[in-house]
């Protein structure tokens, strides 16, 4: 692998991947956090929005990002056969730019073309930038789920930085202004990625590009471990299906529930907390708290017990499912007082962003580990693909709530996510052997043994 120049003990490269998500995450989440609300403002309030009910908001917020994450099966694809991860994101990016830019135009036909630049945008970048992470390390370094971490603590510094910024201005000065300044934000993100090219040679390249030895990998037909690890990957998207289908109520139910029935006013200072600020508790939990989720896994890898990543991400949606017992607990004091505690919904965000931080960074790593190198792209593009249709999954069921009830698909939620992350953990020693050893810290370039002896080359 080449040299490369580090800095605080990781390719510098990292980091202008890092800063180039941050920003593509800013435009993205600072648009996710407008979009129900926008949808259901009405249209002849001072800021206007398009007057729908809540039911055909939560719909379309569902199917928009869905779409979002299923366009980057086609995303992967484009960069696996033709264009190289590398002008992939390059490609998306300006997609982004132009969307979002295209959203600040108060017109109905700019608001349905933006969301279509969007989605294609997404779809080119999202995948691509994911697997250029993994490929700044060898196969053998340690130092890859760190990095993962690292460079998810970015995005969510963009999501932090959007919900405060993004609505406040959309709050203050209008929708379609909020809606600019997303635009804005992926505008410096393509400015870093422009920048930083010399510090990304040889990652992310179009297979015409490859070293002979990797263009052969590419070619040749995949072996019994790689279709093996090919299918705990397709398993493992179950998991994200479930664990998004749940945790994007985030922006949502739970962002309606904020707007319409939680008590925002903080008394001493006499200050109403705007509704699209609650989209940043959890980004600002996940750069707190980040660090020490990545240090307990550590340490207990380190210790011997089991710290694989279907585990990590088992306990994760289990997790994440108790945060809704906070917001059942939310529900039942709106039905008993006509209002509830803004803590309710911080103490749901916080175990929200703890089962988070033990999926979604170990699911990246865990795809870039697996994926057989002529599939690198498609494989996070599937990847992103079932985390699409879980955010189908949370529209669908953010729309059942307004007739099934809040309080029953709060609880339901919890009750269901529990049920299934222990099921997954009485699977875990069968999907772990499928794995092959793939997160053993050994060169995946040699052999591996398996249970009948027989040497099968990895790549």
């Amino acid at each position: 692998m080449t040299e490369r120049k580090e800095l605080y003990g990781h390719p510098v490269g990292l980091y202008i991947l890092f800063f180039t998500e941050l920003w593509e995450r800013f435009s993205y989440y600072g648009m996710r956090a407008l979009l129900v609300l926008f949808l259901v403002a009405s249209a002849t309030s001072g800021n206007p929005g398009l007057g729908w009910d809540k039911a055909d908001a939560l719909s379309l917020y569902g199917t928009y990002t869905a779409l979002v994450y299923i366009a980057s099966i086609p995303g992967g694809l484009l960069a696996d056969k033709f264009l190289g991860q590398k002008k992939a994101v390059m490609v998306g990016g300006w997609l982004l730019v132009v969307g979002h830019g295209i959203l600040a135009i108060p017109a109905l036909w700019a608001f349905y073309t933006g969301l279509a630049l969007i989605v294609a945008g997404v779809g080119c970048l999202k995948p691509n930038i994911s697997t250029m992470v993994g490929g700044l390390y060898a196969h053998n370094d340690d130092r890859r789920d760190k990095a993962f971490t690292i460079f998810y603590i970015g995005i969510n510094i963009g999501a932090l930085i959007a919900g405060v910024l993004v609505g406040s201005v959309a709050v203050t000065y209008g929708w379609h202004y909020g809606f600019g300044l997303a635009g804005i934000g992926m505008a410096i993100g393509q400015i870093v990625f422009l920048f930083g090219q010399k510090h990304l040679k040889g990652v992310g390249e179009a297979t015409t590009n490859l070293p002979e030895e990797e263009r052969s990998a590419v070619k040749r037909p995949l072996n019994n471990v790689e279709k093996d690890r090919m299918i705990v990957m397709f398993l493992s998207f179950f998991i994200m299906i479930v664990f998004w289908g749940a945790f994007e109520q985030a922006g949502g139910l739970m962002n309606l529930y904020a707007d319409e029935k939680t008590n925002r006013v903080l008394s001493f200072i006499n200050f109403e907390v705007p509704a699209p600020w609650f989209q940043s508790v959890n980004s600002f939990f996940i750069i707190t708290l980040g660090s020490a989720v990545a240090a307990f896994w550590y340490k207990r890898k380190k210790k011997g017990k089991e710290s694989s990543s279907i585990f990590k991400m088992a306990v994760g949606t289990i997790i994440m499912g108790w945060g809704f017992f906070f917001m059942s607990a939310a529900s039942m004091q709106y039905q008993a007082a006509g209002s509830s505690a803004m803590y309710w919904l911080v103490l749901a965000y916080l175990f929200h962003t703890v089962g988070e931080l033990s999926v979604s960074p170990v699911a990246l790593s865990f795809i870039t580990k697996l994926a057989p190198l002529k599939y690198a792209s498609l494989m996070m593009g599937a990847y992103f693909a079932a985390t699409g249709l879980g955010n189908y999954v949370s529209g669908w069921v953010g729309e059942y709530s307004q007739t099934a009830g809040e309080l029953e698909i709060f609880t339901g939620i919890a009750i269901f996510c529990t049920i299934f992350g222990i099921l997954v953990l009485l699977l875990l020693k069968k999907l772990k052997q499928l794995a092959h050893g793939a997160e053993d810290a050994t060169d995946q370039s040699t052999a591996v043994p398996l249970k009948n002896t027989e040497q099968i080359e990895t790549p």
